[in-house]
């Protein structure tokens, strides 16, 4: 079988984790099939980069500036961007020259910003099969989280984004043969928004590449620790204020990562010598993390689809803290494996806390639960589900 997949961005070049699942499902496939990856070029050259038995296409037909320095535009130029990125046909065009020299029999399309969408077209206009696996709400959302510039939830569009998410459900039309999403949540919110509605749709969970291990905890300090991008839409200062009114000198709050409100976010725990900010954590470093901590904590404030933190907390017997929202509640199973609370409410949230403080028996039986949700080699039981639903199409196809 010969895949071709496709992704706004591809490590080195990240901002995300959707890029990450995207390199750890090319990487395990291409150990027993051919396949090539197209990504965004991260200068204004074309890159063509072989690893291995896999070939990675850098393309340079985004315009304005590469998708990796989105975080790093705004105003008028960012708009700009988007509009033009509504469809590029050059992107269409050399897409289509790298999947007929490679004679690709299949196209696995993920985060497409940036590419256009005019990428959706290239199934059909080759008589290929075309997958789209969904990691965030771009189709529906112009800032892909559903979430306003003021932090809280959009439940209804304002003109300019109806009239923008419109267009690009025409665009969309019905070039798209399956819908992957690792979690139902995201698979109904498109169909509430007249997306996919008439378009197969399958949830295949993700898998994660850390070694599962059942690590032995302490509990002389609860740490409750934080993995992820620091803007107020992950509720990290809601868990902030939570944890400050707390008066417990035996636990301590953990923070990793880096975001538009990282300074904010320390200045608001500077007083409070139990949180600490640990900046920006390497793969490689994140058993270590795990292997320490009583609880990671996911207290957001948007709909996370499916949080690869979970995944990984899992796989180190770390049970999870979390918001009661999107598709959270699909992994985290209250009283089994974590605890959930309601999203935006500092008192449920401290609650859970202090609950825990005060019962730190439920954390054995709650580990236990959380390394027993995880499959073995979950990261080969993905790419196992994935391989079955490209033979499907492939057979459809015939």
């Amino acid at each position: 079988m010969k895949i071709c997949y496709i992704a706004n961005l591809y490590p080195p070049n990240t901002l995300g984790g959707a890029e990450i699942i995207v390199e750890k499902c090319a990487t395990r496939i291409a150990q027993e099939h051919d396949v090539i990856v197209i990504t965004t070029s991260p200068d204004h050259e074309e890159h063509i980069i072989k690893e291995g038995n896999m070939t990675i296409y850098q393309i340079n037909t985004t315009p304005l500036y590469p998708v990796y320095k989105q975080t790093e535009n705004n105003g008028p130029k960012k708009v700009l961007w988007h509009l033009l990125d509504l469809y590029n046909a050059k992107t269409l065009q050399r897409i289509e020259e790298v999947v007929k020299k490679e004679e690709i029999e299949l196209v696995h399309l993920n985060n497409y910003k940036g590419l256009s969408m005019s990428v959706f077209k290239i199934g059909k206009k080759l008589g290929i099969p075309l997958v789209f696996e969904s990691h965030d709400f771009s189709l529906i959302c112009p800032r892909a989280n559903l979430i306003r510039g003021n932090n809280t939830l959009c439940t209804k569009r304002n003109p300019i984004c109806d009239g923008y998410v419109k267009i690009q459900r025409k665009l969309l039309d019905n070039n798209v043969d399956l819908l992957i999403s690792p979690s139902n949540f995201m698979i109904e919110k498109f169909h509430e928004n007249g997306v996919f509605e008439n378009t197969e749709s399958t949830k295949i969970p993700l898998g994660v590449e850390i070694e599962k291990k059942h690590y032995t905890k302490s509990y002389d300090t609860i740490n409750f620790t934080y993995i992820g991008s620091l803007g107020k839409h992950k509720g990290v200062h809601i868990l902030i204020q939570a944890f400050k009114e707390i008066q417990d000198e035996n636990i301590e709050l953990n923070i990793y990562g880096k975001g538009y409100d990282e300074e904010e976010f320390r200045k608001m725990a500077e007083n409070d010598e139990r949180i600490k900010f640990h900046g920006y954590i390497a793969n490689n470093e994140l058993a270590e993390v795990y292997r320490k901590a009583n609880m990671t904590v996911i207290p957001s404030i948007c709909y996370d689809n499916s949080p690869m933190v979970i995944y990984e907390s899992f796989s180190t017997a770390t049970p999870t803290l979390a918001s009661n929202i999107g598709g959270i509640p699909e992994l985290v199973e209250d009283g089994y494996n974590g605890l959930l609370f309601q999203a935006e409410s500092i008192e449920d949230i401290k609650n859970k806390i202090v609950y825990v403080i005060n019962n730190k028996q439920i954390l054995r039986q709650l580990e236990e639960n959380a390394y027993e949700s995880l499959p073995d080699d979950s990261i080969n039981v993905m790419t196992e589900r994935l391989l079955a639903e490209y033979e499907k199409l492939l057979n459809d196809k015939k």
